[in-house]
């Protein structure tokens, strides 16, 4: 791979802004971060025209893309073509991700993105398993037939991933604490979700293992006057990790203000995009569980108005973080790359722009357009 320099873009680094530097990009890598008059006269040069060079975004949360819902398609080639379909929104890595099924289903997606991985499939870094393990009263779209109670071969199934992190999202009022412990203690993610846990029950999850909530004040427990709730519990927690869907349609932009001052800042939370097949298709509409679900005003939803995931992109979701919740386009983005990586424990290879990290980073326009995304240092979308 030739050793590259991109150069004349203004470069989001772990310490801010940097304007009149270069970056230079070998073997996949990032292999410096340079002003512009330092640059030898043997390294190629790409003029990014002004624009902002920022990490790549990761999804923590992607049910599908390109036509395809990953539980009717648990297999390499679904999962490669779920990630090329978000590719053109900035996204370089991500989890596809399973809503309630049954074992042998959770089997088959594990198998599917191992293989991803082993192929060294652009842009699969792991799996996120959203149920079963959640409380029917709160499953929102989840069929209410494939949810079912944690146990061993529960255990066994989520966990069985080789290559790659694994995020599980469960209800902790519907788990034992010894069997979170014990996902924990596999290298399993966890996070709180689909939930009618109280304070008490979800701060003692935290404390056993839980770092995160599925998308915040979607399909959980609120905030009462005489009960906090899961929301509260995640919120009072500094070290918990918060996920949101940043749409103006899951939840009022103030909500989300809101929680981000309840937590001092921006630095906990994550965007994901709970996106369904529709990111990256002409076609508005896909089956799920057997019944027709449609994206109307944006929004996926099901005949009766249940909210069905999201037909939002990682593009889009920084771009409503900087014009609905107000925050900088450096806070938005770090949102979608820095912190996801962190929480999922990716940060040491992704997540930012720096000396020896994986190249991935994405072009940005003036407008927050996407313009072009590398997965380590290859192109795999340009406008």
């Amino acid at each position: 791979m030739t050793r590259c320099a991109y150069i004349n873009g203004r470069i989001l680094g772990d310490a801010g802004w940097l304007d009149g530097y270069a970056l230079v990009v070998d073997g996949g890598k990032i292999a410096a971060i340079v002003p512009q008059g330092d640059l030898s006269s043997d390294v190629a040069h790409v003029d990014v025209a002004g624009q902002y060079i920022v990490p790549g975004f990761i999804d923590l949360q992607v049910n599908g893309g390109g036509g395809i819902l990953f539980n009717d398609a648990p297999h390499v080639d679904a999962v490669a073509a779920i990630a090329a379909a978000h590719h053109p929104y900035g996204t370089t890595a991500l989890l596809p991700t399973l809503i309630s099924d049954d074992l042998a289903t959770i089997a088959a997606g594990v198998a599917a993105v191992d293989a991803a991985i082993g192929r060294s499939t652009p842009g699969i870094v792991g799996i996120h398993i959203e149920g079963p393990f959640v409380n029917p009263t709160r499953r929102g779209i989840h069929d209410a037939d494939k949810i079912s109670a944690l146990d061993d071969a529960g255990i066994a199934a989520v966990s069985a991933l080789q290559n790659g992190a694994t995020l599980v999202t469960l209800a902790p009022e519907e788990c034992r604490l010894d069997q979170v412990s014990a996902l924990s203690a596999r290298g399993v993610k966890l996070a709180a979700g689909h939930s009618e846990a109280d304070f008490a029950t979800a701060s003692a999850a935290f404390a056993h293992g839980v770092t995160g909530v599925t998308h915040l004040f979607n399909a959980m427990r609120q905030i009462a006057p005489r009960e906090p709730g899961l929301v509260g519990a995640a919120l009072a927690n500094p070290a918990t990790w918060c996920c949101i869907i940043v749409d103006g349609k899951h939840v009022h932009p103030v909500n989300f203000r809101l929680a981000i001052a309840a937590k001092g800042g921006p630095d906990r939370f994550i965007l994901v995009t709970d996106a369904m097949p529709t990111v990256g298709s002409p076609e508005k509409s896909f089956m799920l569980g057997g019944k027709l679900m449609r994206v109307i005003d944006g929004v996926c939803q099901s005949d009766d108005g249940t909210l069905a995931g999201s037909d939002l992109d990682m593009a889009g979701a920084v771009r409503g973080a900087v014009e609905m919740l107000g925050l900088s386009l450096e806070q938005a983005v770090r949102m979608a790359s820095i912190n996801p990586a962190c929480f999922m424990g990716l940060d040491g290879e992704r997540g930012s722009i720096a000396v020896g990290k994986v190249a991935d980073f994405v072009l940005l326009d003036n407008d927050l357009q996407v313009t072009a995304t590398y997965i380590a240092g290859t192109a795999v979308y340009q406008r």
